[in-house]
């Protein structure tokens, strides 16, 4: 099992004070990777259903600090040495392609081949709105092509696409990314377009807010899709994000404790539940609001759990 660690770049605790030492520290500590999530402005008002709870709402307030997640990952690139980079998940639709994929081939270059990028098609039809996006209806036809043509940039050369969204006369991308023949592509999302998607394009999948009795009927659902692409269900990449705290158990919105909370040996059968389904890494993020409790929850889960799984 490898693991990664969500550094929170939104929420109260989301300032370089305490972003910068998580990153530091899962570069020392034996993660794998760190993740960034992905949100640019809050609107004040959103009447969009967030979709992973069952409340609709966003559990985060809008007020507390958003940064930017490609910015934030030039600088972890250049803080660190060993930890893959990666975005959990990024919302295609909101930056130009080309842009895009020259900001994270840039990165690649820079970090010896350190850069992940998590693609999602987005929830919160107001910051769509706010950004001047391509249409909400539209998202995920966009992330589709969105995906093909990075994946072409990365590849460098000359490159054009003709898509029904996007065109692009031929343009030459170099230097290409360092990491062959592209930047890892992780899908997140978990409805059935989601696992279709990650069949279709995605080198991974990244699970998010699906419940333990869930997991097997969607990581059935994906092993179909690949099956149906004619491609090695084994190849994919799996990654399942788990929120912690340790010490403190949380009644989960959808009955019982919720994974990541309570006893250290819960916790450790979690992770160990999760590397039983097959998935490879796990992604974790502190539940709470306290600086100093964050720390302390990162460091015991590296000295208590990652020795046990």
């Amino acid at each position: 099992m490898k693991y990664g660690l969500d550094v929170g770049v939104y929420g109260r605790l989301a300032m370089p004070e305490n972003i910068l030492p998580l990153a530091e520290l899962a570069d020392t500590a034996g993660f794998d990777s760190v993740w960034l999530a992905d949100h640019v402005v809050f609107p004040v008002e959103i009447q969009s259903r967030y979709p992973y709870n069952p409340s609709g709402q966003f559990p985060v307030p809008g007020s507390e600090p958003l940064l930017e997640p490609i910015a934030t990952m030039g600088v972890l690139a250049g803080v660190t040495k060993h930890v893959k980079i990666g975005t959990a998940v990024l919302v295609m639709p909101y930056r130009n392609p080309v842009l895009l994929a020259k900001m994270l081939t840039t990165f690649d270059v820079f970090s010896g081949g350190r850069i992940i990028l998590g693609a999602g098609v987005g929830w919160l039809e107001e910051e769509f709105e706010a950004l001047e996006s391509r249409p909400f209806r539209d998202r995920g036809a966009v992330t589709d092509e969105y995906i093909d043509l990075f994946k072409r940039l990365c590849g460098g050369g000359e490159v054009s696409f003709d898509g029904e969204h996007y065109k692009l006369k031929a343009v030459r991308a170099y230097p290409p990314s360092v990491q062959r023949p592209t930047i890892p592509v992780v899908i997140g999302g978990t409805s059935n377009a989601a696992l279709r998607r990650v069949a279709t394009r995605g080198e991974g999948w990244l699970s998010v807010a699906l419940t333990m009795e869930r997991l097997p009927e969607r990581l059935a659902y994906l092993k179909a899709a690949t099956n149906d692409m004619g491609r090695t269900f084994d190849d994919l990449l799996l990654l399942h994000k788990l929120f912690i705290n340790i010490g403190h158990e949380r009644e989960s919105v959808y009955g019982g404790r919720e994974p990541g909370t309570g006893s250290l040996h819960q916790i450790i059968d979690d992770v160990k539940a999760v590397a039983d389904l097959g998935f490879g890494q796990v992604v974790v993020r502190y539940l709470g609001t306290d600086a100093g409790e964050q720390t302390a929850q990162i460091k015991r889960f590296v000295d208590e759990v990652m020795p046990k799984v």
